[in-house]
């Protein structure tokens, strides 16, 4: 392997220069640096997987118990890993990694009730809840937090309320994820 020492490199006028052919591995060594002075383009990864899902109607949820709410409409999905009919979002093979999750419930007037949020990884509470005691019209409760989850993990959210009666889940709320790269 021969080393060719310069400080710049040139290509023809009205032409882009081009590193490597197709297939070809490009490396850069630990403790250097890229420096981008200009526009990147298709640099540093997309953050996808990504999605959000919506209510396209709103949802009951009975008096005290915990409702696994089906976001039923999507805005976007990168990777089809969101199931509108189950209200499912599963990393794809492939994929595992940090996800920063959101899920925003909007919610009819309560009197006096509490209102917990819950995101589930596979099933299982993660242990991260938004909660509140509330009294008036159109509660809001918003819970956003980082997860490092593998191909296959899934995620749902669910809803718990004791207000003495059902409560709608109104057309406001959203669930999302996307990857986070270079975290």
């Amino acid at each position: 392997m021969a080393t060719l020492f310069v400080d710049k490199v040139d290509p023809q006028s009205g032409t882009a220069l081009e590193i490597g052919s197709s297939g070809d591995t490009i490396t850069i060594p630990s403790g250097a640096t890229i420096t981008n002075s200009g526009t990147a383009n298709n640099f540093g990864g997309a953050n996808t997987p990504a999605f959000r899902a919506k209510r396209g109607s709103n949802q009951s949820v009975a008096n005290n118990t915990s409702t696994k709410i089906i976001f039923d409409s999507e805005d976007y999905d990168t990777d089809n890993a969101y199931d509108t009919s189950n209200g499912r979002f599963t990393i794809p093979s492939g994929e595992g990694g940090k996800y920063l999750i959101t899920a925003n419930l909007r919610f009819n007037s309560a009197t006096s009730n509490r209102n917990a949020l819950d995101i589930k990884i596979n099933n299982s509470s993660s242990n991260t809840t938004a909660s509140e005691w509330t009294s008036g019209q159109y509660g809001t409760l918003i819970l956003t937090t980082p997860y490092v989850l593998s191909a296959g993990d899934y995620i749902d959210v669910e809803y718990y309320q004791s207000s003495g009666g059902a409560i709608e889940v109104r057309t406001e709320s959203f669930f999302s994820a996307h990857k986070l790269i270079g975290v």
